[in-house]
């Protein structure tokens, strides 16, 4: 089905390193000097929030129990979801049972035949079945499925999912670090005809509870103990919930509907298949079988239905895109440790990874707080997915260790990541390739020991996505011959909508669509900035139980509005420019996007590392900022000790700062004096007065996730950050209103000598 017309728009291969050389020993060597567009994220905010900027009056009321069609186009967004013919089933609806009509296509990809999940899954074992599938570690010990045992052992978890009382359309809860366990019950709840329910591993109880209430779901899977009391809290409030399963650790109670790992895979293990199979054969591919919560960063959490073909067709298009290879000519090895409740690691680690025949090895679950490296090291993987606080961080730990180097190294350091981003500079802006000398001796002084540093030697796909990353981040990296390549969609585009590439790749651009797929820019200004809408099969089905937001999130034609500002140039690469949400307007009635501007200011002054810009109904722009810090291993809260780079920075001031307490509130006053200069410096390249930032303050604390601050992918939840921090805003302002009622209190008098 080809979307109405609507006036829219519709080198890293790795040498071999000295392979003594230690993570921290290539980084003395090659790290020194300092190396944003919204560009690249899965969209888990509200959505309906733009409609009051894009939205006109609604003309017709969806009920719970409606679906809806096409409607003939308009030139305008049309108002509201129309009500679908009797018996045939609309491009959208909101309950789960439901089936809904693909968004198919008359040639290309977009008219591939549809599969479900399980036919995917049968297609890559007759293919792949010998080859490695998912492999872990447990002690010292390498264990791995290859996809024939990866595909049976999915099937007895369904059986046995089947055997403890799941219904068709109820939900199986997993909550838990990334696992081959995980992904098994994922796939065995699709093929029991059930909803796989990923539930974030930092929700509270109560947030659990939400989402397993909001699904029905009949089993919930927790990874060990302190998963297992959240949902043991607020099990009495779950009426729908039959058994719960613990895949790691041993037991510390024992309850009738409680099962370990192994007690839970019995069950099925000698079940007749017949029952099972009947199931699978009646599953249909635009039927529903994936939920995806959002982060719920304002309102309760939307579960976002994803169909069979959402997947499948997604990772069809996906792995044409990035050109994957087929595990019979090389296979794809990727590391799973982003969390598996978001799409975006669904995607990577599960669908597209089994539409090719890709191995998925598993990191430990202290991934994020230091191992990580230690995995990739021991996979070196051929892609890789990295949200950009994991980028940042990597960049952080490269900086702080060269900046420790001997002169030498540092200059060795320097020329070559100078050498590095002008090259690829000059391949990405002029489409040619360029092999010079002084690359290649800089290739192999320092650009293939970081690869091998940091075990990515064999990685020609690096990739960020999830929240905005710096256009400092992209060049640092750059500079070490690491191109970053930019994904941008959301959960309700399953995941990717454009991805950057080798052969179409432009910094702080998120690339092109998939094949397949469809952009329209929605009531675009003067500069070609409008809403970015996608059209294509990976569009969800619709919000679950969520009529409502389905509407705002879907228009009349069925197009998906992201709520993302952006435009496209001259050779169709896609930058976002801002977000309809995030905009502020001023009591002046400027509209002004932050993020620009909050990256302008983390550039300026390297010290900072978040900034958010006030000033919604304000007079004048304020901004919090926070200060770059060392983060708890355990706990991975942010401590009052400084990064190592924000010392030297302090260093260079004549400041002996060490900590964050001896910065915030305006105590130091030569770091006082650096910022409020970075500050101006981005002010005079401010458009209008009204963008100039007035007021700022340093919070004494950094932002993050257990904070609230940030989301689960490390967006920043900025109506939680208001609320945190009101008292500090409102002094902002409140010194203007006695400097008014003081400037008053003279009118008209004669002021005193």
């Amino acid at each position: 089905m080809e979307p109405p017309r609507a006036g829219g728009l519709l080198e890293s291969s790795c040498g071999t390193g000295d392979s003594a050389a230690s993570f921290d020993d290539v980084l003395v060597d090659t790290a020194n000097e300092s190396s944003e567009e919204e560009s690249t994220g899965e969209r888990e905010e509200d959505i309906g929030a733009h409609n009051e900027v894009t939205r006109s009056t609604k003309t017709t009321e969806v009920s719970a129990e409606q679906t809806s069609n096409t409607q003939t186009v308009k030139s305008q967004r049309p108002n509201s979801l129309s009500v679908q013919a009797a018996g045939e089933p609309g491009l959208w609806t909101s309950q789960g049972e439901a089936d809904v009509k693909l968004r198919m296509g008359d040639s290309g990809l977009a008219a591939e035949t549809p599969l479900t999940v399980n036919q995917m899954f049968t297609s890559a074992v007759e293919r792949y079945g010998n080859y490695t599938a998912l492999s872990w570690k447990e002690g010292e010990q390498q264990k791995s499925l290859n996809y024939s045992e990866y595909y049976q052992t999915c099937r007895t978890a369904a059986k046995s999912f089947l055997k403890l009382g799941l219904q068709r359309y109820h939900g199986v809860g997993i909550l838990g670090f990334n696992s081959s366990e995980w992904f098994i019950a994922d796939i065995g709840a699709i093929l029991a005809g059930g909803f796989a329910v990923g539930i974030y591993t930092t929700n509270s109880p109560e947030a659990c509870q939400y989402v397993a209430d909001n699904c029905k779901a009949n089993i919930i899977v927790v990874e060990n103990q302190k998963q297992l009391q959240k949902i043991l809290q607020v099990e009495d409030k779950l009426p729908h919930l039959k058994a719960i399963i613990q895949y790691k650790d041993a037991l510390k109670e024992k309850r009738s509907n409680l099962y370990t790992w192994a007690e839970f895979m019995e069950l099925g293990r000698d079940e007749p298949d017949e029952p099972l199979d009947a199931i699978i054969s009646s599953q249909k591919p635009n039927q529903c079988c994936t939920l995806i919560y959002t982060s719920g960063t304002t309102g309760q959490p939307k579960g976002v239905m994803l169909s069979h073909d959402n997947l499948t067709w997604t990772a069809l298009s996906t792995s044409r895109h990035v050109h994957l290879t087929d595990a019979t000519q090389a296979q794809e090895l990727v590391v799973s440790y982003l969390p598996l409740s978001h799409i975006a690691a669904q995607m990577v680690d599960i669908w597209v990874t089994m539409k090719v025949g890709g191995a998925t090895y598993f990191a430990q679950p202290d991934a994020l707080k230091g191992s990580l490296v230690n995995t990739l090291k021991e996979v070196r993987p051929t892609a890789f997915m990295g949200v950009p606080r994991v980028w940042e961080k990597m960049q952080e730990k490269m900086k702080s260790i060269g900046a420790k180097s001997s002169t030498v190294r540092r200059k060795v350091a320097a020329w070559a990541k100078d050498v590095g981003l002008q090259t690829n500079l000059t391949k990405i802006n002029q489409y040619v390739h360029v092999m010079n000398l002084h690359y290649r001796i800089a290739k192999k002084l320092v650009f293939k020991k970081v690869r091998k540093a940091l075990g990515l030697d064999r990685c020609t796909k690096c990739y960020t996505g999830a929240a905005p990353i710096t256009k400092d981040t992209l060049e640092f990296f750059l500079s070490l011959d690491i191109p970053l390549y930019e994904l941008y969609g959301m959960s309700e585009s399953t995941g990717p909508h454009t991805i950057s590439h080798p052969e179409a790749f432009k910094l702080t651009s998120c690339g092109k669509e998939l094949p397949g797929c469809k952009t329209k820019l929605h009531n675009p200004d003067e500069e070609g900035n409008g809403e970015i809408c996608f059209w294509g099969r990976h569009v969800f089905m619709g919000y679950l139980n969520m009529p409502d937001k389905t509407d705002e999130a879907l228009d009349a034609e069925g197009w998906l509005h992201s709520g993302d500002l952006g435009k496209h140039d001259e050779n169709g690469f896609l930058f976002i420019t801002g977000r309809i949400k995030e905009l502020i307007i001023t009591a002046g009635g400027e509209n002004i996007p932050p993020v620009p501007i909050e990256d302008a200011v983390k550039e300026a002054v390297p010290l900072i590392s978040n900034a958010m810009l006030i000033g919604d109904k304000r007079k004048f722009l304020s901004m919090l900022l926070t200060i770059k810090c060392q983060v708890n291993a355990e706990s991975a809260d942010p401590e009052d000790e400084l990064m190592p780079e924000a010392v030297e920075f302090c260093r260079k001031l004549g400041s002996n700062a060490t900590r964050v307490s001896e910065i915030a509130g305006g105590r130091e006053r030569a770091i006082n004096a650096a910022i409020q200069e970075g500050i101006n410096r981005v002010n005079e390249k401010a458009t209008s007065n009204a963008q100039r930032i007035q007021k700022w303050i340093v919070l004494d604390r950094d932002f993050s996730v257990t904070g609230g601050e940030l989301g689960p992918t490390m967006k920043l939840k900025r109506p939680v950050v208001m609320k945190m921090y009101k008292e500090q805003i409102e002094n902002f302002y409140k010194e203007l209103f006695w400097s008014l009622c003081l400037g008053l209190h003279f009118v008209g008098k004669k002021k005193p000598l």
